[in-house]
């Protein structure tokens, strides 16, 4: 059974911890394009300024057309930090944003790449058993040649992941105990299960899950290891 600790941000079990996410990790979040029905219909119910959702009076100004709302802009980078990250990772919650940043106009059928950088990382001391990370998330308008035009938005966060459980350490005796007990009890249908109160009886008989081998810290010699939301890491220069 998995532990709540042991999920990911979208309720599978996890394959990233606390540990993974190292200073100068890049995670690649893909690239989205903006739908343009979707765009406006985000504008009307939620930021109904008039050059997010009326496109003559758009038309007519310095914008030339209708732009999206930033909170659209951002809400497309939190659905593929999901995806591509959370969804792995044994992600907790944020204690928040410290900056947010709308840096050029988004528009329907823009490409947006989409990407984290991990800046730091340290033991939560108010939350044992997590890890604070710091991170930066980026979007980035890709041109007809699928390279990076220009950067229209950038957010530094915190998140909280949990650190990787603990395998069970034979030479201690109450982990020794539980797992001699188990056999036992498999032979004896209906019995009660001695160790089965005992810390560590519950734990799966495969041990914790393995990070993905593609998060692990970085190699000796500096550089950051990347990870993709694709079979293939495309590395950030």
């Amino acid at each position: 059974m998995t532990t709540p600790d042991a999920r990911s941000g979208t309720g599978r079990p996890a394959e990233l911890f606390f540990e993974d996410l190292v200073p100068g990790l890049t995670v690649d979040l893909g690239v989205v394009t903006v739908d343009g029905d979707e765009m406006v219909a985000f504008a009307r119910r939620f930021d109904p300024q008039w050059y997010h959702v009326d496109p003559d009076l758009a038309a007519a100004s310095r914008h030339g057309g209708l732009i999206a709302s930033g909170f659209y802009t951002v809400s497309l980078f939190m659905r593929a930090y999901v995806d591509h990250l959370l969804s792995r990772a044994a992600a907790d919650a944020s204690p928040g944003l410290e900056e947010l940043r709308w840096l050029a106009p988004v528009r329907a059928g823009d490409r947006l790449a989409v990407r984290v950088d991990v800046m730091g990382a340290r033991p939560s001391t108010a939350r044992p058993g997590l890890g604070t990370v710091s991170l930066t998330g980026t979007m980035l308008r890709l041109g007809p040649d699928d390279r990076p035009e220009q950067e229209v938005l950038r957010t530094r966060f915190r998140g909280w992941f949990a650190v990787r459980p603990v395998e069970a350490d034979p030479a201690d005796p109450a982990d020794a105990e539980a797992v001699e007990a188990a056999p036992a009890d498999a032979d004896r249908p209906g019995a009660d299960r001695p160790g089965a109160d005992r810390p560590g009886a519950d734990r799966p008989a495969d041990g914790p899950i393995a990070a993905d081998p593609s998060a692990a810290a970085a190699p000796s010699g500096g550089e950051p290891t990347e990870i993709s939301g694709s079979a293939e890491a495309h590395r950030h220069d």
